[in-house]
């Protein structure tokens, strides 16, 4: 289901907006990069549109000493986002508050939420249209099944693109 919803949004003119803290800063990183590079060798294919939340450390710093911490993500979202986009939120916890706040500002402005979430869902879970919740609350673990699971979700939404012919390979 989280598949065909990033489907949609790409064929639509979207783009996928992914944002975590620490690791999973890391984790919205590293599957940005794979959706406008490529996920594997095997595929080499044209980019699919997709941004971390987290720009650099400039507009990170300017964001924290202008804005509350809690609003990071979300000053981004409004800025950035249109309705045709995605959020795919990544928490261990779900209770980031500014997570928590970043799904809910997308609900306001009408865009689709995806979350990556650990141990029970946290506040998180409610302001997700879908989410992939890890029943675990080590850390270590819930990230591990995370990345994994991106891969997975990019590899579905990358074969259904070539499909639907709107990708090509390189």
């Amino acid at each position: 289901e989280m598949g065909e919803l990033v489907v949609k949004s790409i064929l639509n003119g979207g783009k996928v907006l992914i944002c975590g803290n620490g690791g999973s800063a890391a984790d919205a990183q590293h599957l940005a990069a794979e959706f406008l590079i490529r996920l594997t060798s095997e595929v080499n294919r044209e980019g699919i549109p997709a941004i971390s939340l987290l720009q650099d450390s400039s507009t990170f710093t300017a964001a924290i000493n202008d804005f509350e911490p809690k609003d990071l993500f979300k000053r981004n979202l409004q800025t950035l986002a249109k309705s045709e986009d995605i959020l795919l939120a990544i928490s261990t916890s779900g209770e980031s508050e500014n997570i928590v706040q970043v799904l809910k500002t997308a609900k306001e402005i009408d865009i689709k939420t995806l979350g990556f979430l650990g141990s029970e869902g946290g506040e998180s879970l409610k302001y997700c249209d879908l989410s992939f919740v890890v029943p675990s609350n080590k850390t270590a673990r819930v990230q591990e099944v995370h990345i994994t699971a991106g891969h997975a979700l990019i590899e579905y939404v990358e074969a259904k693109l070539l499909k639907e012919g709107f990708l090509n390979l390189s």
